[in-house]
């Protein structure tokens, strides 16, 4: 863009060279597939956004939303509780900072971090995240099972831990996935502390509704399917998506969303597994026009 007069932040995947002078920029190292060599994904404001720096902080508003991203060394070589500490830390400064600013309640957060699978005195450095998330959310007084924002979590190809987050003044309503137990009540199995997101957010707004939703796999009830076909991993990961969907509609005011109204980003393990993938998506009846692939490490 020339104008970065109504960006409130942008998140930047691959190699990627963006001058937008004080927008918040979280830069993401995650190679884009299909041919692009990077995407901005750039969220905007009908307004003139104004913001600044706080505690680290670097946040655009607009009366009605905030958009920030953070940044925190941890080290994949060191002890396991380095990314714990970081990302406890970094959510109790997000808290702050937003409540600090007038906007209390997350609606979307994105999580990127290198050595998401290295286990590390034996838990994976996932599980580490989910610990100290959660620690950050009750060092920040928030419900662990209530108001809770869409997220996801994905492992980059080096660089620091990085959140980027939309909040807003009025809480979102919280929507949850019929075919999967919510992933704050998973069982131990999955780590000592349960992952605090929702499935999806609805953020009403003074022009209608805002539909953003989690990180979905290939996942019913708790239990991962179709180990080894990433096609029909795919067609289940559609599956949830319809499932989530008609749940927000359920949910909204406003109603008639479909998966042909989201941009979606992809996220695959393995780049060669592109072809199956897209295949399943463009099948789709009513498949998105606007998809982004990006190659990143999963939990």
């Amino acid at each position: 863009l020339s104008d970065w007069r109504h960006a409130l932040g942008l998140i930047c995947y691959g190699e990627v060279t963006v001058d937008a002078g004080a927008v918040p920029c979280a830069w993401v190292m995650m190679p884009v597939l299909g041919g692009a060599g990077s995407v901005c994904e750039i969220w905007r404001s009908a307004s003139v956004p104004n913001g600044g720096r706080l505690d680290g902080l670097s946040y655009r508003q607009d009366g009605s939303m905030l958009f920030g991203c953070l940044t925190r060394d941890d080290s994949t070589a060191g002890s396991g509780s380095s990314l714990r500490e970081a990302a406890r830390d970094l959510y109790a400064g997000v808290f702050a900072a937003a409540d600090a600013l007038g906007f209390p309640h997350l609606v979307r957060c994105w999580n990127y971090f290198s050595g998401i699978n290295l286990e590390i005195e034996g838990i994976e450095r996932y599980r580490q995240f989910n610990i100290g998330r959660q620690e950050g959310f009750r060092a920040g007084g928030r419900a662990l099972d209530a108001n809770l924002p869409a997220a996801c979590a994905l492992g980059t190809h080096g660089g620091p831990l990085v959140v980027a987050f939309l909040a807003a003044r009025e809480a979102p309503i919280q929507v949850e996935n019929p075919r999967q137990i919510s992933a704050y009540d998973y069982p131990p199995e999955y780590g000592p502390r349960s992952p605090t997101f929702a499935r999806a957010s609805l953020l009403p707004c003074a022009d209608g509704e805002i539909l953003l939703v989690s990180g979905t796999a290939s996942i019913v009830g708790h239990r991962t399917l179709h180990v080894g076909d990433a096609g029909a991993q795919t067609a289940e990961t559609l599956a949830n998506l319809h499932a989530v969907i008609a749940a927000a509609n359920r949910a909204s005011h406003v109603g008639g969303y479909a998966l042909r109204d989201l941009a979606l980003k992809v996220y695959l393990r393995n780049a060669h597994d592109l072809a199956a993938v897209r295949a399943q998506i463009e099948a789709a009846p009513d498949a998105p026009p606007e998809v982004v692939f990006l190659q990143a490490d999963i939990c």
